[in-house]
């Protein structure tokens, strides 16, 4: 449980798609993830919290573009058939994608969008979706965790601190979105592209609806995958 109730989380990202310098490939939307000649590089969602995420943005686009969830499906099924290395985590497929030099797109919150250059030393292109959606973290003191470690005042101490300006200026810093304060959100505006944001809440019900829908077993992700692992030789 958390003893801290908020109303919302400290700070937030989004979903964008890198691409190598010069955008050889020359992608410009989620459309193009799904083209014969474009490899794509994100995590698994059943293994992935980040994943989830490019997964539904993937899926809302879709949607809207085309016209129902079953067409969305298969959009998405198209985009994971281009994905030739499913990752555990956020960090392995960025790894993947900027030290071991494949596929063509990544797709990745912005935060580690635009931290990927000063890491590994590379250049690489932010490209900013049509649509894209609010990935907000969620924060909170997990009881069990911190009674058996004795670490409760620090914990409480550090969420607090998180939606302090300070903490709202750090995170700024690292390329998240301030979602609190004013002051650090004008600051770091015009480091971030301006998008079409919709929420979880919005688009999918929340992320209770959304997991029982797509991630759990047997649900949408399975199955799309399941196509895949069927068609591959």
């Amino acid at each position: 449980q958390n003893r801290l109730p908020r109303t919302s989380s400290p700070y937030a990202s989004a979903v964008v798609l890198v691409v190598r310098q010069g955008n050889p490939k020359g992608v410009k939307d989620w459309d193009d993830l799904v083209r014969a000649d474009v490899k794509v590089i994100t995590p698994n969602p059943k293994t992935s919290g980040g994943a989830r995420w490019n997964y539904l943005a993937a899926w809302e686009f879709a949607k809207r573009k085309l016209g129902s969830d079953a067409q969305a499906k298969d959009f998405v099924a198209k985009l994971y058939g281009n994905v030739p290395v499913l990752d555990t985590g956020a960090r392995g497929s960025t790894i993947t994608f900027a030290q071991r030099n494949q596929g063509d797109v990544l797709i990745a919150w912005e935060n580690e969008a635009y931290l990927l250059e000063k890491e590994f030393g590379a250049k690489f292109d932010v490209i900013a979706p049509s649509i894209s959606i609010l990935a907000e973290p969620a924060v909170t003191v997990v009881d069990k965790n911190v009674d058996k470690k004795g670490t409760r005042a620090v914990a409480e101490e550090y969420l607090k601190f998180l939606y302090t300006e300070e903490g709202q200026d750090i995170a700024g810093k690292n390329f998240y979105r301030p979602a609190v304060s004013d002051k650090a959100k004008a600051k770091y505006a015009k480091q971030f592209p301006k998008l079409n944001l919709f929420t979880i809440d919005a688009a999918f019900g929340g992320w209770n609806k959304a997991a029982k829908d797509h991630f759990a077993d047997n649900a949408s992700f399975d199955q799309i995958y399941s196509r895949k692992k069927a068609a591959a030789p």
